[in-house]
């Protein structure tokens, strides 16, 4: 059975940090594609950074210089580090999985962690 567990969320304000972390379990972690979303109300769920199993990384060009993901794939922990947050990056942040084996596609969420930047 998959989890993706994630954790670090809260409330901070503006111009403050937060680290998001993401324990999974029942997945060959290394060989996943990690990837942080985040959906605001009223908004689609958008893609805010993945890294790959060899560390490649990308990012939303609206967090770009401010997030850094990473991953360890010795403890199946992927980390989002947000630095200098703005009010426009609340909302609630979530951790996926994904692997691709032939046609087939894999891909697990997980329950989500709020993010709330305000003054």
């Amino acid at each position: 059975q998959v989890q993706l567990v994630e954790s670090g969320g809260g409330s901070v304000q503006p111009g403050g940090s937060l680290r998001l972390s993401c324990a999974a379990s029942g997945i060959i972690f290394s060989i996943n594609t990690m990837g942080w979303y985040r959906q605001a109300p009223g908004k689609q769920r958008e893609l805010v950074a993945r890294i790959n199993g060899i560390h490649n990384t990308n990012y939303a060009d609206s967090v770009k210089g401010r997030f850094t993901i990473s991953r360890d794939n010795a403890k199946n922990t992927v980390y989002l580090q947000m630095n200098s947050l703005k009010p426009e990056d609340t909302a609630v942040y979530y951790c996926n999985s994904f692997r691709s084996a032939g046609r087939a596609e894999y891909s697990y969420w997980g329950q989500g962690t709020q993010v709330t930047v305000s003054s």
